[in-house]
């Protein structure tokens, strides 16, 4: 159990909570962990006996019934929302609802780890929901009850439309704040007061210094996507944000894979959290049959047409590591008869929105991306994700792949990996713990498969501030440069909450 919950703070001091629950009470550090890591660091709050034996009581519960539960009537939620969740097509819930939803009704702080897909969001929002309609009151002028912070545009408009679907009816009012649109309608949205707001922190803090928008009476705020929030550089905005919000408050925090940076995070935010966790940090979905083909940099191109262009490729999304990227490959698929769009943060919202509905309807097969603008794409029967450009960042190979095989359905996940990109390819195995399958396309195949040193790279690149070091040629991008993609760094993450 020390390898769990040292008796330590950080200067070396005992911590005498801590010997005690790891001697007297154990089973009470299943619900918190990870968490029960950092708790000798003095940031997650100590509890009492008398908590942490109800704690360890309430998740005995909660694990003997997760397993009985079939159907969401199961879960306690009112018969307005069961309703709701009918005629959305959903009978059975996932294993995040299963494991999230008792607890945030119960009132407790959570960290959810769960993968893209899973119905993380009906895991927050149906239990809130609830919440909301059993003490229904009116939030003051320019106020809301419950905050959720998105990193991306398109997240926030599916976290809000997946609170308005199911409180359909019931009179809960939803407001987005996001950048790319004027500030007016959302002022005039927010005026009133708003049971539930959803925004990114860039927007959300341009409010808040115009004074258009209080928090001093939010009850719940949730973190969405904790991981991406940090590759993009919004820490320091995410804490300005709390600084804002009153002392007494449910904190929900939800992630697909938890490093040590997003641990720490957490720390910073939950009170004696319950966890869930319905998959290994970094693990990819089952349902997808994923492969790697070695090219030359050169030959991405071609090979990427080669394999969208057969019809039973039905809609594909392929990722690029720069905006300017993502416009050169959708402008050659276009060329070569395949109809294709972009989408990224130099696209206006409504570029934005009319790319992703023309994905949706099928009016183009192939929609290319940059990660952090399709971290918000909730689009079905995704056949095909294409990586034309390894991510700098292992861990966002997962959140990519994790766009098809959604729903119980199966899909595919192809690779281009040129002579620069051995390094990622590594790091992305051994995140993902798995030897992915591989296929040499490149034309002179007599060389080794090794990694290509950039020309005039003579030290490992930076992937931005806040960014782990890697393998050198994990850095150079192709032709030599090492370009800084959208979304590494805090620069970038400035410019895609403008």
């Amino acid at each position: 159990m020390r390898s769990i919950c040292s008796a330590r703070s950080f200067n070396g001091r005992a911590a005498p909570w801590a010997a005690w629950w790891v001697e007297n009470d154990p089973f009470a550090l299943a619900p918190f962990l990870p968490i029960g890591r950092l708790i000798h660091a003095g940031r997650l709050h100590p509890p009492t006996r008398e908590r942490a034996v109800s704690g360890r009581a309430a998740f005995a519960h909660i694990e003997k019934k997760a397993s009985q539960v079939t159907e969401f009537k199961d879960l306690g939620l009112s018969s307005g929302l069961l309703a709701a969740v009918r005629k959305q097509g959903y009978e059975t819930p996932t294993p995040i609802q299963v494991q999230a939803i008792p607890p945030v009704l119960a009132g407790h702080d959570l960290l959810g780890v769960a993968q893209t897909g899973t119905g993380k969001t009906a895991a927050f929002a149906l239990p809130l929901l609830h919440r909301m309609l059993e003490n229904r009151r009116r939030p003051s002028r320019g106020c809301c009850r419950v905050l959720v912070l998105s990193p991306t545009r398109e997240l926030a408009q599916q976290i809000a439309e997946s609170f308005k679907t199911y409180g359909s009816g019931s009179g809960i009012t939803v407001t987005v704040f996001v950048g790319g649109v004027k500030y007016g309608a959302q002022i005039k949205a927010a005026g009133p007061g708003v049971d539930v707001l959803v925004a990114t922190p860039g927007r959300l803090l341009d409010h808040l210094q115009r004074g258009t928008i209080r928090l001093d009476e939010v009850d719940t705020f949730i973190l969405d996507e904790a991981d991406q929030m940090l590759d993009l550089g919004f820490v320091e905005p995410i804490r300005k944000v709390i600084r804002k919000l009153p002392k007494e408050r449910q904190n929900l925090f939800f992630s697909a894979t938890m490093p040590p940076s997003i641990m720490a995070l957490a720390a910073e935010i939950l009170r004696n959290p319950k966890e869930v966790r319905v998959t290994p940090q970094a693990t990819t979905a089952e349902r997808v049959n994923q492969r790697v083909l070695h090219v030359e940099a050169t030959g991405k191109k071609d090979l990427l047409l080669d394999i969208v262009a057969p019809r039973e490729v039905k809609r594909v999304l392929i990722f690029t590591r720069t905006k300017r990227g993502a416009d050169r490959v959708a402008k050659f698929l276009e060329i070569g008869g395949i109809e294709a769009a972009a989408i990224h943060g130099d696209k206006s919202q409504g570029q934005r929105e009319r790319a992703l509905a023309a994905f949706k309807t099928g009016k183009v097969r192939a929609l290319v991306a940059t990660d952090i603008a399709a971290r918000g794409i909730d689009v079905d029967a995704v056949s095909h994700v294409i990586n034309f450009e390894l991510p700098n960042v292992a861990e966002a190979y997962v959140h990519r792949i994790g766009r098809t095989a959604r729903a119980g359905a199966e899909g595919s996940a192809i690779s281009l990996c040129d002579g620069t990109e051995i390094g990622m390819l590594r790091e992305i195995e051994k995140i993902t713990r798995q030897n992915i399958p591989s296929e040499d396309r490149r034309a002179d195949q007599s060389r080794p498969l090794a990694p290509i040193k950039a020309e005039g790279s003579t030290k490992p690149g930076h992937r931005g501030r806040g960014r782990r070091p890697g393998p050198p040629q994990a850095h150079a991008a192709p032709g030599g440069h090492k370009g800084r993609s959208f979304g590494s760094g805090r620069r970038n993450g400035r410019s895609a909450r403008a």
